[in-house]
């Protein structure tokens, strides 16, 4: 028996797959548990007309995150900080305190998760930081930290 399946299975497959399975198989397992659904011509037309629907909204959440990333790569984030011993900034700047600046003077809604900092600043400058918007969009934040 042909098996739509409905989510990820280990051993069998993912979700979206036809995969060829036993009929007892389908019939007490995949099927009851709704793992799957027999592949009829009805079920296939709707998976077929779901993979659209999945792309057509991939494709545009990709959109948006393009048109997001190009705003965010405009803007330079400004912070002051207080200065300890040397010249360097006294504590750290966080991706926490970025996020809130950047949310404050432009209104990104960035999470902070989303910042590939390696490290926190510690230092005075103006910086480049790396921001995943997207699997396939990574664009860049400009952070300038001034003394207060």
């Amino acid at each position: 028996m042909q098996v739509i399946l409905l989510e990820d299975v280990k051993s069998l497959g993912k979700k979206g797959e036809i995969v060829k399975v036993s009929d007892g198989y389908a019939k007490n397992f995949v099927i009851p548990k709704k793992l799957g659904v027999e592949a009829t011509q009805k079920n296939l037309n709707e998976l077929k007309n779901q993979q659209k629907r999945d792309s057509i909204l991939a494709q545009q959440r990709l959109d948006e995150a393009k048109a997001y990333g190009e705003k965010i790569s405009k803007e330079t984030v400004q912070l002051t900080m207080k200065a300890g011993e040397g010249g360097r900034v006294f504590g750290s700047v966080s991706t926490k305190e970025i996020v809130t600046a950047a949310k404050a003077q432009f209104g990104f809604d960035i999470d902070k998760k989303k910042l590939q900092m390696p490290e926190p600043i510690k230092s005075f400058g103006t910086y480049e930081i790396p921001v995943k918007l997207h699997p396939q969009v990574t664009t860049v934040l400009k952070v300038s930290v001034k003394e207060q």
